[in-house]
């Protein structure tokens, strides 16, 4: 992928110095400076030649392409890009048009590699929490769910883990969900939810706040913000589903809040949030930092410490702790009865018969009679991520194409080393009975 990717800027510098012999007005800027996530940016200029100046520049607007990375301007006089904070993270291709004195206009595909800021997700939920215990046999003791809703379903066994997350790996969008963290005297904007649950309607929402796919795309928009604690306050956590900002607000089509991630608190038992199966997304989704640790993109040394969300196709229509709700299919049973669907079930005391199975909020960890793929030993980010699976776990947190593994876009992320995580297939994992650390059900503490 990256020698495809070189090639084709090769391809557009050549298009480009051709265009501009010719005298054929053009954009001749292809790419623009890295930058990271919360840091001020002011280190781009884009550059036309031909046509008649003096020229004007804009930002495509056309669903191909995604707008520039979130708190990035254009001036359309001299073509400077800045940012006093940049939102956005990943890889973005931006389209940039042109309009020189005469009306006529190009456009031009500028790239921004963009890398993220997200070591802040380690300390969402304290360290007792479920979100942050492991769940290998050896350290554990923790045994293998053998009820009947625990495994995945059957169909689904053989899917391959596919990362949903990277580099350039969905060019010319960053690909991943997103996650931002702002101060605790964020200013507050109002927030009009207009399909599913709200939390609030108003909340320290930036309008630089990534969203994820950005606002051009058709993805889930995703929008996580943790809050930072305040003197003798808490930290929180806002997360929104189908974000979109305009004119001062926010409209999503659901969202939920954690107003206090320094405690185990779980939002309501079967009440959704921005996630199918009522679980936070931020803390579940594994990112480049924690990856990364005080290495560096080639040679990490960092450690993903909680289960990492993914996807099946169905998700049974049932749910275990901690999740609390669930967007699934099929029934269980207890002798003949049917257990009412869209309720939590025990692992405790599970039903008797489950023709389809995966509840959503199931953990499952990479068993430890597989071995380690081959390609993990020039892979270090996926080696430390399936060190993660192994001690970990995986969640099933919503549905989506079997085996999807969700982290951030992070312009740090090798894609090439993350393919590694394809090797690993669903038959690999089996379920985790973590009934015995409950100490709530509503609270993600355990014993």
């Amino acid at each position: 992928m990256a020698k495809r990717f070189l090639s084709s800027q090769l391809w557009a510098k050549t298009r480009v110095a051709a265009e501009r012999v010719s005298g054929r007005l053009v954009i001749t800027t292809t790419s623009c400076p890295d930058g990271t996530q919360l840091t001020a940016y002011s280190g781009c200029t884009i550059k036309a030649g031909g046509g008649k100046p003096p020229y004007k520049f804009s930002v495509g607007t056309g669903p191909k392409f995604p707008p520039l990375p979130e708190g990035m301007t254009l001036d359309p006089a001299t073509g400077g890009i800045t940012a006093a904070i940049i939102g956005g993270q990943g890889a973005y291709t931006t389209e940039i048009v042109v309009t020189d004195s005469t009306g006529a206009q190009a456009e031009g595909d500028v790239s921004f590699a963009i890398n993220g800021n997200n070591a802040f997700a380690a300390s969402i939920f304290p360290p007792d929490s479920i979100f942050h215990h492991r769940v290998d046999a050896a350290t554990t003791n923790l045994p293998i769910d053998t009820s009947p809703a625990a495994p995945m379903y059957k169909a689904y066994l053989p899917a391959h883990i596919r990362p949903f997350f990277g580099n350039r790996s969905l060019a010319p969008f960053p690909n991943g969900v997103p996650m931002i963290e702002v101060p605790a005297k964020q200013p507050n904007v109002p927030v009009a939810t207009t399909q599913y649950q709200s939390y609030f309607k108003a909340g320290p929402i930036p309008a630089y706040a990534p969203v994820e796919g950005t606002s051009s795309s058709a993805f889930d928009r995703h929008v996580l913000v943790y809050v930072e604690r305040s003197n003798g306050g808490h930290a929180a956590l806002y997360e929104m589903w189908e974000a979109i900002y305009g004119s001062g607000n926010w409209k999503d089509s659901s969202n939920a809040l954690w107003p206090d991630v320094d405690s185990d608190a779980l939002n309501p038992d079967g009440k959704g949030t921005s996630d199918a199966a009522g679980l936070p997304i931020a803390p579940l989704t594994v990112n480049a930092d924690e990856v990364i640790g005080t290495g560096t993109p080639s040679a990490p040394n960092g450690t993903v410490r909680h289960p990492i969300r993914f996807t099946l196709n169905h998700m049974l229509n049932y749910w275990v702790w901690p999740a609390r709700e669930t967007a699934g299919t099929g029934a269980c049973f207890n002798g003949s009865s049917a257990i009412p669907t869209g309720q939590e079930i025990s692992q405790a005391k599970p039903p008797s018969n489950c023709p389809m199975t995966g509840p959503a909020g199931e953990i499952y960890r990479l068993k430890a009679s597989v071995p380690t793929p081959a390609c993990a030993a020039k892979s270090p980010q996926a080696a430390i991520i399936i060190t993660g699976f192994r001690n970990y776990g995986i969640i099933l947190a919503d549905n989506g194409m079997s085996g999807g593994l969700i982290g951030t876009p992070d312009a740090r992320w090798n894609d090439e080393d993350l393919s590694c995580l394809s090797s690993i297939i669903l038959d690999d994992f089996e379920p985790v009975n973590v009934s015995s650390l409950v100490v709530n059900i509503n609270s993600g503490q355990t014993k």
